[in-house]
């Protein structure tokens, strides 16, 4: 039994069907924009926080984020 090739490379095509636009900004915009207004809340509160070094505001953070998680699950 001899293989023969599924598409013909060598026939013309005559016709497209559809063409392909690609992705703009704006649906991106849109997309990310319904994500953030369908969250409840973020991941911390929208307060000004100060601290004295960056290791301490990384601990608040991964304290805030926790916390959210564990409140969820």
């Amino acid at each position: 039994m001899q293989l023969r090739p599924v598409v013909n490379v060598e026939e013309f095509i005559g016709k497209i069907v559809g063409r392909r636009v690609p992705p703009s900004g704006a649906g991106l915009q849109k997309t990310l924009n319904q994500a953030m207004t369908s969250q409840k809340r973020g991941i911390c509160s929208r307060d000004v926080y100060r601290f004295k070094t960056d290791q301490k505001a990384d601990a608040w953070m991964t304290r805030m984020m926790n916390r959210y998680r564990s409140e969820s699950a």
